[in-house]
């Protein structure tokens, strides 16, 4: 799949990485090169967030700590 940059669609940092079908067992597999961006390896822990409207979001935990720390951050301020 060309990079997002050739296809002109995408804003910069973001990407459209295919498809992934879900296994019998429930599992997916994230495409290479996704695992590659986001440094995920085998073995890593990740976090899956759901809304129940807007669907998953799977990430690493140690994103969703930093987002809680601003978030920490400007209750204190206000």
């Amino acid at each position: 799949m060309p990079k997002s940059k050739e296809r002109g669609a995408l804003p910069d940092g973001k990407h459209v990485f295919g498809t992934a079908r879900v296994g019998e067992k429930g599992q997916i597999v994230i495409p290479k090169e996704a695992r590659e961006l986001f440094g995920i390896a085998s073995g890593d822990t990740l976090l899956i967030l759901g809304d129940e409207r807007t669907g998953l979001i799977v990430t690493k935990p140690d994103v969703i700590h930093k987002v809680a720390a601003k978030v920490f951050r400007q209750m204190e301020k206000e």
